[in-house]
This record gives C-alpha cells, structure tokens and sequence, in this order.
C-alpha cells in the first residue's frame, strides 16, 4: 500500500511496475492519508508493505506509524518516504518501528530494490509465525494426546475398596508429552486378579499409539481368563500384525488368585519384578526366558507359578527407574533399587512406588528424566 496525498505517485508508480502488477507479483492499493490508510488495511488484509510520506493531511505518517505498531503484526513492515533534509523525523520514524526509508525525489529503482528487500524479510515472518502456529497446534495435540493417554491408564485408588485381600497402587511418569510405558489390572472373576506393566520401544506419538494398541490387546485377551502365556502369544500375533517401524513391547503379566496365593505369570523380555517378603526381606521373580512382543509372530511362551504368603507383595518396574542417570553419568541401577526396597517392610503399595520416586527424583536431580518411569506395587494379604 501507498499512503501520500501526491496524486501524481499512483500512475508513475502502476507504471514503474505494470509487469510485475500483469503477473501478479506485486499489487498495489492506494490511500492518500493515515486514516484512509488504517481503512485500507481493513479492507485489504493481505497489505505486506505501506510506503508512507511523513508529511500528509488528516493523519500524518509518524501517528500512522504509531497506530501500526498497535496492531502488533510482525510481517507487516513500513517504508517511509521522505525529503532527504527531514532525517529528524526519518530517525523518529525509524525509532517507532518502521523498517527502512527512502527519500524524495524517489528513485524509482532503489523503490524496487528496497520494496524486493522487505518482501523477503515478510515472506521470512510470515514463514516464523506459520511456523510457530504449527507448533502451537503439535503442543495442543499432544496434551489433548497426553490426556487421553493418561486417560486409559486406571487412576482411582483404591480401586476395589470393598476387597480386602489385596491391596494396588500404581504410577506412569512420561519423560515427554506422551509415553510408552503402561500399567494396567483387571478381575479376570472373583478371586483373581489379572495385572501387567509394559514398555514399548522409542518415544513420543507412535509409541503411545502402539502402547494403547498393546495395552487393549492384552486387557481383552486376559479377561477371557486364559493362562499368561497363552495371552502373551496371543497378544504377541495381533501385535506382529500391527506393528510398524520394528517397534516392540517388553510385557510382564501375571494372575494373582487371592484365595490360594498362587501367583502366574509370563514374562515377554521384561525386567523382572521383586517380591517383598512380609519380613522384609526381597526375591526377585523367576525369568521365564521368553523375548518381547511384537517381532517374531507364532513365538511360544511359558507361563510359571510361585506361591505368595499373606503379607508378601510385588514391585512390577520399567527400565525408567533403574536407569535414571544423575549429574555424573551414573545409573540408578537394580542395587540402589535393592537396597531401598529392603528399608521398606510394611509400607503400603502407593507408599513404596511414592518413596522410589522420590529417591529417583533425588539421585537424578539437576538431570531431564530420559525415559518413562512406571511402577505397579501390589501387595497379597490373604
């Protein structure tokens, strides 16, 4: 846009200029004061560049100047056109916003070059604030993402308050927006519980997708009731199916009967659980040596049995915990895990997740959380 009250510039100007106008690079409008102006860019809300005169009636080019940095538009720029004699007010004009100047008589050249030079420092802005507006809609995304995630993972506490036989808690802490970590338990019937915790390879989106795909899978297959490692295979196809990218997912599932104490479970290429023995003391449960989910499709696996005492429970963890690093490259590792476990004989479930938070929290100070940290404590009274 053009703002001078010299009638004369607008043919010299379509002149200067009719190749570019016939091609539709450039297009010029036309006002001849600040108000007429300000209307203008109502009406034509694309305007890039206004080359203003200084000296005009009604609304001169310093208050329009003024009303244009109110708008507070990054990608539009002003060159102000004035005698070379006036470098005072082309200095103010300068100091309130606008982004080069020319002056009087104009060469018609140097018009072109400057107007060339603006539209790319534009096309620069508008390319940021694009740009920017992308990636206020990814964060948007992922938190409406990160919600429906945390959404699908149980969250009430006790969740069976009128059972008195068991106790759980758990906790998923994602190191990004979203995560691939999951937890999840279930009644298969009345006296058994189906529980499981899972870590699916990478970070981010995809992994949250394929958490949520493998989390369904093997809650729908475990409450048909059918022994661990029939559902680790059979979760193991589907996932084979779906999977995209060579992701996979270590799986520890077990099924705890709450009148005999007999604990099943399988184990697909997880780390193994601990058992907290009532007198404080720790075991961690039996490898069953078979590999993660999704890569090789009709692979067996086992399903084992150890016996639980009432008072006994079971730490199910994700690597997150123990390989937390701290400000001098160390691991938190499975010994500091050990050593702390043994300090917490009849602590409750939510109880030992919290204080190994806290102590992850504590090594790790000063350092971003690398990885998902997801727990699952369950304890057995009989």
């Amino acid at each position: 846009m053009v703002v001078d009250d010299e009638v004369d510039l607008e043919p010299l100007i379509r002149q200067k200029f009719r190749k570019q106008i016939r091609t539709g690079e450039y297009d010029f409008v036309f006002a001849h004061n600040g108000l007429e102006a300000l209307s203008k860019l109502i009406e034509f809300p694309d305007i890039g560049i206004i080359l203003s005169d200084i000296n005009m009636p009604e609304m001169d080019g310093l208050t329009l100047l003024t009303k244009l940095k109110e708008l507070k538009n990054p990608s539009l720029k002003t060159v102000i056109v004035s005698a070379y004699g006036d470098m005072e007010n082309i200095r103010v004009a300068m100091n309130r916003g606008a982004f080069d100047f020319l002056t009087k008589p104009i060469n018609f050249d140097d018009l072109e070059i400057t107007i060339n030079k603006t539209l790319e420092e534009i096309i620069i802005q508008r390319q940021a604030l694009h740009e920017h507006d992308q990636l206020i809609s990814i964060r948007h995304d992922l938190n409406v993402a990160r919600e429906i995630q945390q959404g699908i993972l149980p969250k009430t506490f006790p969740p069976f308050p009128n059972r008195k036989d068991f106790e759980i808690y758990a906790n998923m802490a994602a190191a990004k927006e979203v995560g691939g970590d999951f937890y999840d338990f279930f009644m298969i019937d009345n006296d058994r519980l189906g529980f499981v915790i899972g870590d699916v390879s990478g970070k981010g989106i995809p992994a949250a997708i394929f958490m949520a795909v493998s989390r369904t899978l093997i809650r729908a297959t475990g409450q048909k009731g059918m022994p661990a490692g029939e559902c680790m295979h059979y979760a193991n196809n589907l996932l084979c199916n779906e999977s995209v990218s060579s992701m996979f997912v270590t799986v520890f599932y077990g099924i705890m009967n709450m009148k005999t104490g007999e604990l099943e479970y399988g184990n697909a290429g997880h780390n193994p659980p601990y058992i907290l023995k009532k007198d404080g003391t720790i075991e961690i449960v039996p490898s069953t040596g078979d590999i993660i989910l999704g890569v090789f499709e009709d692979q067996a696996y086992k399903s084992k049995t150890i016996s639980m005492n009432p008072g006994d429970g079971i730490l199910l963890f994700t690597d997150g915990v123990t390989e937390a690093f701290n400000r001098a490259d160390e691991e938190y590792g499975e010994e500091r895990l050990e050593k702390l476990l043994l300090t917490m004989k009849d602590f409750s479930t939510d109880k030992i997740v919290n204080t190994i938070i806290e102590d992850v929290n504590t090594f790790a100070l000063g350092v971003a959380q690398s990885d998902d940290i997801t727990m699952l404590s369950l304890k057995y009274f009989g």
